[in-house]
Formats: C-alpha cells, sequence, structure tokens
C-alpha cells in the first residue's frame, strides 16, 4: 500500500480538528480555507488511510469515579511471538488498561491503567493481570498528580 502523502492543508485540518473534533465540516471548512465538498473528501481520505484514527471527547477520569492511575511495568517470562500475542490481545480487552506499549529496557510493556480505587485495582492485577500467561514480574507506580495530559500532536503547519 502506498504512503499517504500529506500535504500542508490536510495538516491544517488535521490541527483544526485536534483542537475541535466537533467541528461542523462548514465550519472546518471556513477554518482551514476550503469550501465544505473537498474539505470532506480530504476528511475522510485521512480517516481512511489511518492518520485520523478517531475521534472522541477528552474526559475527566476523576471526574466520572475513576481517579486512581497507575503505571506498570511488565515483564515477561519469554518475549515470544505467541506471548506478545497473547498478552497484547489480553489487554486489548481490558478496559482498564488505557494504554499499553511494548518497549525496549528492564521491562517488556508499559501499561496506564485507571481505576475508582485501590481496592479495584488490586482486584484487576490479582484477578486479571497476573494471572495471564507468560508474565513473570509486575512493577506499579501510582500517579500522585497529573501534571499535563496531552491529546495534540505538536503539527507545524
Amino acid at each position: 500500500m502506498p504512503k499517504f502523502t500529506i500535504d500542508q492543508t490536510d495538516l491544517r485540518i488535521l490541527q483544526a480538528l485536534q483542537a475541535d473534533a466537533g467541528l461542523s465540516n462548514v465550519a472546518l471548512a471556513q477554518s482551514v480555507g476550503l469550501s465544505p465538498s473537498p474539505c470532506l473528501r480530504r476528511v475522510r481520505a485521512l480517516e481512511a488511510s489511518g492518520v485520523i484514527r478517531g475521534r472522541a471527547a477528552i474526559i475527566d477520569a476523576a471526574a466520572v469515579g475513576l481517579p486512581v492511575s497507575v503505571f506498570l511495568q511488565v515483564t515477561l517470562e519469554r518475549q515470544t511471538e505467541a506471548n506478545l500475542e497473547a498478552f497484547e490481545a489480553a489487554v486489548t480487552n481490558a478496559p482498564e488498561v488505557m494504554e499499553c506499549y511494548l518497549m525496549t529496557g528492564d521491562a517488556d510493556y508499559l501499561l496506564r491503567v485507571v481505576a475508582p480505587d485501590l481496592d479495584a485495582f488490586h482486584r484487576f492485577l490479582m484477578d486479571r493481570l497476573t494471572n495471564l500467561p507468560g508474565v513473570a514480574n509486575i512493577k506499579s507506580s501510582f500517579a500522585l498528580k497529573q501534571v499535563k495530559y496531552g491529546y495534540s500532536l505538536p503539527i507545524d503547519v
């Protein structure tokens, strides 16, 4: 599949949608200097190519009863393809896991998990994560305060 080429107009569209994903197509088109039809075609092409992976509301976790945020370093017994795939499938299906990265360094994975309280986190850890085949070690670090949470990429236009 050929690489999708992004031009300056696409970058302006992406920048505007990062600032407000709820913009109407007409408002978006006006903000980037296009008429609505070509703007919509570009947005659909950006979505079809995977550049735009989705649109979502940014919700305050504490406001909806999920004030506990924990970063987990997970080490597997062996980094076989089967172990990696099984672990990734399991965490992909765990709603508590907000982010998961395959890492270099001491741990194999870095996860960010949210929970309503310490008991719920403990249940997730003991009932779900430690029971996954191939998990050898888990280290937890609790976030005391969220200093910055970014969701907009630094797109230069």
